[in-house]
């Protein structure tokens, strides 16, 4: 009998190792957990994204996507893009991670992990230098020099089981799905499809209304991920340029920008379907409904236009500046447009096609809310000639193109255009509204859709954008119209080139300075003229702003209604919110973290009963400069996500979002300078906040007042940095992948639509050796 078990467990060993796996049942979910969330966004680790078969096909690359230094743009390298096939990968210098003759460069790295599962040191997935490996010879170099930056890079090992299966099927061939289940990826549902062959007719009319509106759509939606209404689950499609009418394979129009010349005879817009891993950077949904189909009608086919409709150019310095090139559609609207989706335009640039954001973002305060002027009282909508006399100033940077003449790295002609038409329009606002703009002009919304305030967070080099008033008391705050809305779109979306050179992308951050003031000044204006000066130069502290340089900006009119408080800025500020937005959106302010102005910070509780004092714990962590924030703060952790197990009613999720103070964010270089550890807060939310999160925190509920002392009172002495292991999951914890897996399940669970895969090459990069012992431990353990 024992010799029977014996040989029916071998030949049950011996059939599993015969047996071909399926990349979609067996490697996938594991690629998809344990891989795609480093190796996902543009700037993934050596280009190897692995969220499709077809980018672990494509292999990786030794050219960087983000290179600060760069002097020529570089050829676009965009998954499902730039190239088709293998061979047209091979030609750009990407090269195989799964075929070789003797060993695959992933089997390594997968063998280098399971030889030393240790983490040692500090892990910077996004690092210009590190190590892409694309033969043996460089392989075994990169074992001998780096022995513990196996994969994944910096984290636990795979499980035993995960490796194996790994391992079979790389040495079966590293085969992606059949050619049936290829199709199943791609073809769209029954649902799906019917809304497609509706879209797609009022895409591809031919007369110059219908293409000009179909342009102009494009151009916003390129980044989005689409759904239509009546398709089921989790089925997004993007919009792309074809040379291929409806009903016929779709043949992608592949050009840097979408407002670029396509170079094609014919030009078809379709939606294609995305099979690859959402991931929630990337991940910007726009619905798609018969709804907004008749709303696209009502806004740009049904009105008389401006010009008879006629065909665009795409020469660049007219394309790339939208004011001009569709002057012809009336500019409300475009406006209406804009906001009828606030959201997502904001969405795009701020988590958009800048990855690696902190050139972008150093340029934002670390929390703000963005307003919008309604369109009844925005004076570039109402008089359309003031664009046509200011063509000259409305140009923006991206009309030079990816290649911008080095020699112009720091060239201020954009921002001097800029300034002129700040002043011109300034001069327009003080003819038409001599006693300054009433407050219905700021817009409260007209759609249930609508999203008329707005909350950014900045996270260092990410950032989040959010519906309502969340947070604190801003620092600052923005009010958006028509032509700083439209332009920063395209400056920081339809225009910027994450693959352009050093000199395109610097003046894209340096005009982004522009961008911000002309919000802030919007803004400022609705204040008392004797505030104005105090509030903005508070705002920049390290700088000295000349009062006869501001007196050119802020115009000769005063506010058209009567402040009663001596804070106008937190005065017009909740005026907006209860008064205007809050009776038509249901949006309020944020009951944890928002304090009015005499409220005070309470004190921590010493006893916690009732869910008050618990809530009474969170609120007290809100003061600024709390003990924890104020030592971590060079520690690149802006974001944590906290599970409290064990609470009345189950597990609870919540995210903490460290703010932290600038003295000023008007300069590229040496932040850390611009730093005031001792004014940093702390935003708690029972939801998601953010695509990075940079660390994890796991406590029982009944640990949960050791942990708001830990928080509170930190102080980097060894107790605390005792309290801070047992509670912080450090990236070598032998659970971190349990625990990252909770925080993924509840974003999923909690935001069916918007979830997506997070991102971890922001982690907290430094491996301790408390968690290395554990490692260590973990390794003898497997090997008994």
């Amino acid at each position: 009998m024992f010799f029977k078990t014996v040989l029916y467990f071998l030949f049950a060993i011996s059939s599993l190792s015969a047996s071909t796996l399926s990349y979609l049942k067996d490697i996938h979910p594991i690629l998809e957990k344990r891989c795609a969330v480093c190796h996902s966004c543009y700037n993934a680790p050596c280009q190897l994204k692995m969220e499709a078969f077809e980018g672990i096909d494509r292999g990786g690359s030794k050219k960087a996507v983000y290179m600060a230094t760069r002097l020529r743009a570089q050829d676009p390298t965009r998954l499902f893009m730039d190239a088709n096939t293998t061979e047209q990968w091979r030609s750009k210098d990407f090269f195989s991670v799964t075929n070789d003759s003797n060993q695959s460069i992933l089997q390594g790295m997968l063998d280098l992990k399971k030889l030393h599962p240790d983490s040692k040191g500090s892990y910077f997935a996004e690092a210009e230098d590190i190590t892409c490996v694309n033969n043996k010879e460089e392989l075994e170099s990169y074992k001998r020099k780096h022995p513990n930056w196996g994969m994944p890079y910096g984290f636990p090992p795979l499980k035993k089981n995960e490796y194996e299966t790994m391992t079979r099927w790389l040495a079966q061939g590293a085969k992606g799905p059949s050619q049936k289940e290829q199709l199943s990826l791609i073809t769209p549902s029954l649902s799906a499809s019917k809304n497609i062959r509706k879209w797609e007719v009022f895409l591809n009319q031919q007369d110059p209304k219908h293409q000009v509106t179909a342009r102009y759509l494009y151009e916003h939606f390129f980044l989005a991920h689409i759904r239509f209404g009546t398709s089921s689950g989790r089925e997004f499609f993007e919009l792309v340029r074809s040379s291929t009418p409806s009903g016929e394979p779709i043949s992608v129009i592949s050009t840097v920008r979408p407002y670029d010349d396509p170079k094609s005879e014919y030009v078809y817009y379709r939606f294609r379907k995305i099979h690859a891993t959402i991931t929630h950077k990337t991940h910007m949904v726009v619905l798609l409904d018969d709804e907004r189909l008749e709303r696209y009608n009502e806004l740009f086919i049904a009105p008389k236009w401006v010009e008879t409709p006629h065909l665009l150019s795409f020469d660049p310095i007219i394309s790339a500046n939208p004011l001009i090139a569709y002057a012809q559609i009336p500019a409300e609207s475009r406006y209406k447009f804009l906001l009828d989706h606030s959201q997502y335009i904001v969405d795009t640039f701020i988590r958009g096609p800048v990855c690696k954001g902190q050139l972008a973002l150093n340029v934002i305060e670390d929390h703000f809310w963005v307003m919008f002027m309604d369109p009844k009282y925005d004076l570039g909508v109402k008089y359309p000639e003031f664009y046509r006399e200011q063509q000259e100033n409305l140009s923006i940077p991206n009309e030079a193109g990816s290649d911008m003449k080095v020699w112009n790295i720091y060239t201020n002609k954009y921002i001097n255009r800029y300034e002129e038409y700040y002043a011109a329009k300034t001069a327009l606002y003080d003819k038409y509204y001599p006693k300054g703009l009433p407050l219905e002009s700021i817009w409260r919304g007209e759609r249930s859709v609508d999203a008329p305030l707005l909350t950014v967070y900045r996270h260092f080099d990410s950032a989040s954008v959010h519906r309502g008033v969340k947070g604190e008391y801003p620092k600052t705050a923005w009010v958006m119209d028509y032509a700083q809305f439209e332009r920063t779109y395209y400056a920081l979306a339809a225009g910027f080139d994450v693959f352009g050179n050093i000199a395109h992308q610097t003046n894209i951050r340096r005009f982004m300075d522009s961008i911000r003031e002309d919000g802030e000044l919007n803004f400022i204006h609705y204040l008392p003229r004797n505030v104005r000066y105090s509030l903005i130069s508070s705002w920049y502290l390290s700088d000295t702003i000349d009062p006869k340089y501001f007196e050119r900006f802020q115009g000769k009119f005063d506010t058209s209604f009567e402040y009663t408080s001596g804070d106008p800025k937190r005065e017009l500020i909740e005026k907006v919110v209860e008064q205007y937005i809050l009776p038509s959106t249901n949006i309020a302010f944020d009951t944890l973290n928002y304090f009015r102005a005499h409220d005070e910070h309470p004190k921590m509780p010493t006893v916690f009963k009732t869910k008050a004092d618990y809530m009474q714990g969170f609120r007290a962590l809100t003061a600024p400069g709390t003990g924890f924030i104020r030592k971590v703060n060079e520690f690149g952790v802006d974001v944590v996500y906290i599970r409290i197990r064990n609470t009345p009613i189950g597990d609870r999720f919540v995210s903490m979002v460290i703010n932290r103070w600038h003295n000023s964010v008007n300069t590229i270089f040496k932040e850390s300078s611009q730093l005031d550890p001792s004014k940093d807060t702390i935003d708690f939310f029972a939801e998601s906040v953010a695509s990075y999160p940079n660390y994890f925190i796991d406590v029982d509920f009944s640990q949960l007042p050791d942990l708001f002392d830990l928080l509170q009172n930190y102080d980097g002495s060894e107790l605390y940095k005792a309290k801070l292991n047992k509670y912080g999951v450090n990236r070598t914890n032998e659970h971190f992948w349990e625990v990252f897996d909770a925080f993924q399940k509840n974003f999923n669970k909690s935001e069916p639509i918007e979830s997506g895969l997070y991102d971890l090459n922001r982690y907290y990069n430094k491996a301790t050796e408390e968690e290395s012992l554990v490692t260590r431990l973990m390794e003898l353990r497997n090997s008994l």
